[in-house]
């Protein structure tokens, strides 16, 4: 069981992208490290806070969609961050209280606040599995997994603004087909991603800034965001920016959001 590996300290010194998200969205969970980073970040391009609160209304619209419209009542979220209300459970569960989801990541400051993530309705379940993406295996496998959702029923998989800390030697798109592969028929795959094709002027001294953090950001085009969805039946409006996914309203200044989002099906 991953939840039996030792725990990595937390590093006080190097940013962490997680961390850094968290400032962005105007949370308290951050080191100086982080800031410092983050201020870098934003000088570069001062949309960044307005991309992540974009990112966030994208998973909070695609989980209600799916709950609600979709009957999905199986959650699985890989990459999961430090706990930002409304988490995800919090938005399917008062679609459905019953609804079950189990979050994910490998980050140590994600650890810590797992408890956040873990105050499920009554007649839900969540739970938290240590693992990493580059795993897939090893989380399919986990007992935390198979006791909290029904693998005969189909779950919705979220890889919320997580591939893009991913590099291509990680092989990103065999992840995801690995881990979709693992998955029901009639399950959803919902990505969110940030591109070079719409960055800002600045994105060169944000890459370079990532770089010093402790995961890199490697930012793709259309094609390649595309491509995690191969395999799988893409909803309307398919694969376009942050703010176009089924929005609530309309939105305004979308050209400043430098990241794509889509959901899949699985047949």
């Amino acid at each position: 069981m991953t939840a039996q590996r030792e725990t990595s300290p937390v590093d006080l010194t190097t940013a962490h992208p997680a961390r850094m998200y968290d400032f962005y969205l105007g949370g308290k969970d951050h080191l100086p490290a982080d800031r410092t980073a983050a201020g870098l970040v934003v000088a570069a391009s001062p949309d960044v806070p307005r991309v992540a609160r974009a990112n966030r209304a994208f998973m909070t619209r695609a989980a209600r969609f799916l709950a609600g419209e979709c009957g999905i009542r199986q959650f699985l979220d890989v990459g999961t961050g430090i706990p930002t209300s409304p988490n995800l459970h919090e938005v399917v569960q008062n679609v459905d209280p019953a609804a079950r989801v189990v979050y994910t990541d490998n980050d140590p400051v994600v650890l810590v606040h797992a408890r956040a993530l873990l105050t499920s309705t009554v007649q839900g379940r969540t739970a938290y599995l240590d693992a990493d993406l580059r795993d897939p295996g090893l989380i399919l496998d986990a007992a935390e997994l198979r006791d909290t959702l029904d693998f005969h029923r189909p779950i919705a998989l979220f890889l919320v603004a997580v591939l893009h800390f991913l590099t291509d030697d990680d092989e990103p798109h065999a992840l995801v087909r690995r881990l979709l592969d693992g998955l029901p028929s009639g399950s959803y795959l919902i990505v969110s991603h940030a591109t070079g094709d719409l960055a800002p002027p600045g994105v060169g001294d944000i890459v370079d800034t990532y770089a010093t953090t402790a995961a890199p950001l490697v930012l793709r085009g259309l094609a390649d965001v595309c491509r995690f969805f191969e395999g799988t039946e893409v909803l309307d409006p398919g694969v376009v920016r942050l703010p176009l996914w089924r929005p609530d309203e309309p939105p305004k200044d979308t050209e400043t959001i430098w990241g794509y989002a889509g959901v899949g099906r699985k047949p």
